[in-house]
């Protein structure tokens, strides 16, 4: 595998957590014993973290784009 493709699906999963995180900080998503559920602070944490795999990923297309072809 290539190490574009390891570093983009580690953005995806990374993005898949910031979107659970905001999702149970809006009280959406998960047990209501969770500390994270309907805690405005985990909608702002999930915002980040989402904009953080969004960034692994558009890093790991940079890579795939400026690798020689080989």
């Amino acid at each position: 595998m290539r190490i574009w493709k390891g570093i983009t699906a580690v953005g995806a999963a990374v993005i898949g957590f910031g979107i659970l995180f905001f999702l149970q900080g809006n009280s959406i998503v998960g047990p209501s014993s969770s500390f994270m559920y309907s805690n405005p602070r985990w909608i702002q944490y999930g915002m980040y973290v989402a904009a953080t795999g969004g960034i692994i990923v558009v890093a790991g297309i940079v890579v795939s784009l400026r690798r020689p072809k080989s």
